[in-house]
């Protein structure tokens, strides 16, 4: 059984769509393998959602205190 984990590679929603027939959702990975052997061979692949939605912070306080 392999001690290290697989590193996770991030690719945008629209490949994973494509790659759907060949891949499929693993709970305990929380993230896409290959059909058939994924569990223990090939890519472990999530969806790119890192930079969506982040806004640059105004200033050096990132935390929003009540005035």
């Amino acid at each position: 059984m392999r001690t290290v984990k697989r590193p996770r590679r991030y690719i945008a929603r629209h490949w994973l769509i494509m790659l759907r027939p060949v891949l499929r959702y693993s709970r305990a990975r929380e993230a896409y393998v290959l059909r058939g052997f994924g569990s223990s061979v090939g890519p472990v692949l999530r969806e790119d959602r890192r930079a969506r939605g982040r806004r640059p912070w105004e200033d050096a306080e990132r935390r929003t205190w009540a005035a």
